[in-house]
């Protein structure tokens, strides 16, 4: 049973935007594959719909992330549990679902992968983090996501002042794709690479960090949307099993459909 002390230390506003994020994923990712895999024409003009707010969301999504991770004691941990969990993501859907005839769903280096991967990186390099101003680490992240931006167009810049073209040899392999980097056959279901996203995640540590020394406001405790905060709460495993959920519901209404 939750104590009334726990209930005062926990940030509801960070729980709500999370799930808030969360729903929309869930919407996003039912749409695919009510279009992708059932071919229903509404599904394919909602996917559309959502998908110039997907990076909103998503970002979003790895924003509040970083700022959770100022709330952990062992983050090493925490990130490596998560790669082994988008590690077995990766081999049920390249290795597992393709015998079973769904095709194209391959994901190597999806969300699960990029968070895991930028808590390990935060966890390594934590003490330096935290000895930069949070009001200086945003910006510095501001300079770099912008300059990272282009990567998987072959660039790095920040406008017109600074501009270096990575070789196009890199581009002929998928060894970087963690990175962006990667050749014209390269194809994932789930994409993130850490260029440059993993400076939205910093920048959420840094607002972490600055709330940690300077304290949460008062409303943020407030849990103004149950539903909300109970899939923030339920992220990863929502996450996981998402996808088969939907899957199996499209299923049953397709037979459904087919049986009138």
């Amino acid at each position: 049973m939750k104590s009334k002390s726990a209930d005062k230390k926990r940030i509801f506003f960070i729980d709500e935007v999370r799930g808030l994020a969360v729903l929309c994923m869930v919407l996003y990712h039912a749409f695919y594959i009510f279009y992708s895999f059932f071919e229903w024409g509404w599904a394919k003009s909602l996917f559309d719909f959502f998908m110039p707010v997907q990076p909103l969301f998503a970002g979003i999504f790895i924003f509040i992330c970083g700022i959770s991770c100022t709330f952990s004691k062992n983050n090493f941990k925490r990130g490596v549990i998560l790669l082994v969990i988008a590690l077995g993501f990766t081999l049920v859907t390249a290795a597992v679902m393709p015998k079973l005839g769904f095709i194209n769903c391959e994901i190597y280096f999806g969300i699960l992968h990029f968070l895991s991967v930028s808590i390990i990186i935060f966890a390594l390099v934590s003490g330096f983090i935290k000895k930069i101003p949070p009001a200086a680490g945003v910006i510095i992240c501001s300079v770099f996501y912008a300059f990272t931006s282009g990567v998987q167009n072959g660039v790095l810049n920040y406008g017109e002042l600074l501009v270096f073209e990575i070789p196009d040899v890199l581009y002929e392999y998928n060894f970087l794709m963690p990175f962006g980097i990667y050749s014209p056959s390269f194809t994932s279901a789930d994409y993130f690479p850490l260029f440059p996203d993993i400076f939205i995640f910093f920048a959420g540590v840094f607002a972490g960090i600055n709330f940690a020394k300077k304290g949460y406001p008062d409303w943020t405790r407030t849990e103004k949307i149950p539903f909300l905060g109970f899939l923030g709460r339920g992220a990863l495993p929502i996450y996981v099993v998402h996808m088969p959920i939907v899957y199996a519901l499209g299923y049953i209404i397709k037979l459904a459909i087919n049986l009138i």
